[in-house]
Parts: structure tokens; C-alpha cells; sequence
């Protein structure tokens, strides 16, 4: 379970062995799943476990941002 992007606090991770859709899971004081939206380019907040709405929202900016970036390790960890 790599870590693919560290920004503050949280560390946004790709697991090795885990399931499309592309997705990615942010890690801070808990935890928010974030769908890339690879087809579509909607980018949303599948689940959240432990996180604060602060810590949830600024996941999902974070991944905005990154949305490209965050594809292209997707598809090299599981191409």
C-alpha cells in the first residue's frame, strides 16, 4: 500500500492488491475514500471513516488538484 502524495498532514495511498474503480485513500486523523473518477472526471468522496469535515474536505481539494497524477499511479500500480 504505497504512499503516492503527502501534503500537511495527510498521505493519500493507492492499495497494491485493491479494486477499480480508480480510487484512492487519504490518511490523516482518519480516513476518507476517494473515487478519481477516471471515465467521468467527477472526483467524489466515496466514504469517510474517523475524519472531521475539515479534514475531508481539504482530501478531497488535495485530490482535485492531483486528479492526473493520482490516475497515472493508479494505472502503474494496477496496469
Amino acid at each position: 500500500m504505497p504512499t503516492v502524495l503527502r501534503e500537511s498532514n495527510l498521505r493519500v495511498m493507492i492499495y497494491t492488491d485493491d479494486h477499480a474503480p480508480a480510487h484512492v485513500h487519504v490518511f490523516g486523523d482518519g480516513e476518507t475514500k476517494i473515487a478519481l473518477g477516471e471515465h467521468d472526471g467527477q472526483v467524489a468522496v466515496v466514504r469517510v471513516v474517523g475524519a472531521d469535515l475539515r479534514e475531508s474536505r481539504r482530501a478531497l481539494q488535495i485530490v482535485r488538484e492531483k486528479r492526473d497524477y493520482l490516475i497515472e499511479r493508479w494505472n502503474a500500480i494496477h496496469g
